[in-house]
């Protein structure tokens, strides 16, 4: 589009429709400029004007023609078929895309140089610093785990920084910009904050310094009453309600609001906040916390659920706030439940009570820590007889409320990995040798600081078993079952590994399960200088995400052949149908635990409450009408239907193998 002066009789029209300029001949217009829905308006500065020519359709069936009235504008750049009017101060330097609608608002300005939010430090985990976030636009929850874990690997840091510095320089501007089809009204002071396509501003009382990163895909809200500095808000997320945010990162698909505060947080994928307070956390994808007593503070957590009351502490000795913590994936905390910092929690584990001893329990997966006065009871194991774990695990990808095509996380759902079933692997070590050191018969057994019961520890063996039984199946089932073999050369063929990567240990990097290999390659490669750009770090990780099954199934096969005492070479059917059929023992007999598990929601006790004024009878039915039926609950059915499939399944393979005897 080409611009060009105001006429003569342009800017009597808009003198007489109470318009005012200094420097009239510095106000731009297209050629087939109209002059007519502009009204009250001062103009200082460089002014370029588009069309107007539209009409906005808003709730309630009120229509608005688009134009300017009772503005002043500063420096800025208007859209085609805005519509601004009643702006109290100013808008300042701002590029203004087109079909946008900004009401009631007090100022919105660029004051000098801005990077709009990047590049700021997010103190995270340690509030007393040392572990600084540097915040930005393309910024993943697995470059932020490298900054705020890997300190021990100065050059990465270096590196990384000098990304985020270069990208911040990049992007500053003293400039801001407001994309199309955004609605911004009732707000207050808007002061160096950058907004994408399609957003929605409704009510926010300040926003300063920070990017809102809305697009056609999946659109940003901010909310009523909202008061945010020094922030990064991206795509698909809603921060309304009074919610307070100060050096804060907010991912993708995120909720905060009714009056949630955090400051140095940062929030991943998925993650909810409401009522509560975070400081200093790391909150990777799934992070949800519901309650106004909650606070999260000082800790790294993903795919969690803070129960009303939870709490931590990081300030155990007098130096300061300067201790952490890490409750692993599918954490989920206990009403009053309280953790003393420093302490590390292991993988889908639950904390009910109040904690002091700065356990380390991440060796033991799937657990329960429970407090026995004032002493750490831990429960190996029992989380994977829990159907709410299990339930937690399917109801994850459903959740997922990210549209935007480019998803700045890669994040692995499953609840069986090679991160998992290791950590499996060495629980069973730790109780076996628990129990040879301390004898079978002794009562308890102490570990990092828990008590460990003698029945705990022999259930959490039995579990543990069944659970690695369950997953190096499913590997070996997976990698057969769509393949054809039809001699043994050819079936042990299949069973070899498409590549070495996904031997040793496995690290969950916030959200993507990732084999060490693959990790220090990422790492050294940036510290060489061979990765060097976000995006690039981004497209690796996206990449091995990708290759996820692959390298699961290298790390697989190495287990499975020191578990079953078989080799490549000399694997025979039967050593695969007697893996089979431990598979299938172990699927059965855990699917069976959670069929008992579930029936226990539909007990006599759990019906409590219901039918309050009435009989027996009254009362059954009163629960059947609101929680159903035990035997028609799509769980429960989902169960028993999981059975029969994997029997069949487990058949279908057994009986392809038979065939090559």
């Amino acid at each position: 589009m080409t611009f060009r002066k105001l006429t003569k009789k342009e800017i009597t029209q808009l003198e007489a429709q109470r318009c005012r300029s200094l420097e009239w001949d510095r106000v731009e217009a297209p050629e087939n400029f109209s002059a007519d829905y502009i009204h009250q308006v001062t103009f200082s500065g460089n002014i370029r004007l588009g069309n107007f020519d539209s009409i906005f359709y808003l709730e309630g069936g009120v229509q608005k023609h688009s134009g300017l009235y009772n503005v002043a504008l500063h420096n800025c750049e208007i859209g085609n078929n805005a519509l601004i009017e009643n702006v109290q101060n100013y808008i300042a330097n701002y590029k203004i895309g087109n079909n946008t609608l900004i009401q009631n608002v007090d100022r919105i300005l660029v004051d000098g140089k801005s990077t709009f939010g990047n590049g700021v430090d997010v103190a995270v985990l340690n509030e007393t610093g040392g572990r600084e976030v540097k915040i930005n636009d393309k910024l993943s929850a697995h470059v932020a785990y490298m900054l705020a874990l890997y300190r021990h690997r100065p050059e990465l840091i270096t590196k990384l920084n000098g990304m985020i510095d270069f990208y911040a320089q990049k992007h500053a501007s003293e400039t801001g910009e407001i994309g199309s089809n955004v609605h911004i009204m009732h707000a207050g002071l808007i002061r160096n904050v950058r907004i994408g396509d399609n957003a929605r501003i409704e009510g926010a009382r300040r926003l300063e310094n920070g990017s809102i990163n809305s697009n056609e895909h999946d659109p940003v809200l901010v909310g009523y009453g909202v008061i945010a500095e020094d922030f990064i808000i991206c795509s698909g997320s809603r921060v309304e309600d009074g919610a307070m945010l100060t050096r804060c990162f907010i991912g993708q698909g995120c909720q905060l609001g009714h009056a949630y505060s955090a400051s140095d947080s940062l929030f991943f994928s998925n993650c909810q906040g409401e009522n509560g307070e975070a400081c200093a956390i790391f909150a990777g994808p799934y992070t949800v916390t519901h309650h106004k007593s909650t606070l999260l503070i000082a800790g790294m957590f993903s795919f969690m659920n803070a129960g009303s009351g939870s709490n931590q502490s990081n300030h155990m000795y007098k130096l300061g706030p300067i201790h952490q913590g890490i409750i692993e994936r599918g954490g989920k905390t206990a009403s009053d439940s309280y953790i003393l910092w420093p302490a590390k929690i292991g993988a889908f584990s639950l904390i009910m009570g109040r904690h002091y001893r700065n356990s380390d329990t991440s060796n033991m997966p799937f657990s329960y820590l429970i407090e026995n006065k004032d002493e750490t009871v831990l429960i190996p194991g029992v989380n994977l007889k829990s159907v709410g774990t299990i339930r937690d695990a399917q109801k994850f990808p459903r959740r997922d409320r990210r549209k935007d095509p480019n998803k700045l996380d890669q994040i692995n759902f499953n609840l069986l990995s090679p991160y998992t079933v290791r950590k499996m692997f060495k629980a069973v070590e730790i109780l076996e040798n628990l129990q040879a050191t301390c004898g079978e018969t002794s009562e308890t057994y102490t570990y990092q600081s828990c008590r460990i019961n003698n029945s705990s520890l022999k259930k959490g063996l039995d579990i543990y078993s069944k659970a690695i039984k369950k997953f190096l199946g499913n590997s070996i089932i997976s990698r057969l079952e769509k393949q054809e073999y039809s001699s043994v050369e050819a079936l042990r063929s299949c069973l070899k590994p498409d590549t070495s990567t996904g031997l040793g240990k496995w690290y969950d990097i916030a959200g993507v399960l990732m084999p060490s290999q693959a990790l220090d390659e990422l790492m050294t490669g940036i510290e060489c200088g061979k990765i060097n750009k976000l995006k690039d770090i981004n497209c690796f990780i996206q990449d091995t995400h990708q290759n996820y099954y692959s390298y699961e199934w290298t790390w697989a096969w190495d287990k499975i052949q020191s578990y079953y005492g078989v080799k490549l070479e000399t694997i025979t059917p039967e050593d695969i149908i007697r893996i089979v059929e431990d598979w299938k023992e172990a699927v059965i007999c855990m699917d069976k635990i959670l069929y008992e598990d579930a029936k226990k929601e539909f007990s006599l006790s759990s019906r409590t409450g219901f039918g309050a004024d009435g009989s027996d009878n009254e009362q059954r039915l009163d629960f059947e009408y609101v929680r159903g039926n035990f035997e028609k609950n799509p769980f429960v059915s989902s169960i028993l239907k999981h059975i029969d499939d994997k029997n069949e399944l487990g058949n279908r393979i057994i009986d392809k193998i038979n065939k090559l005897k």
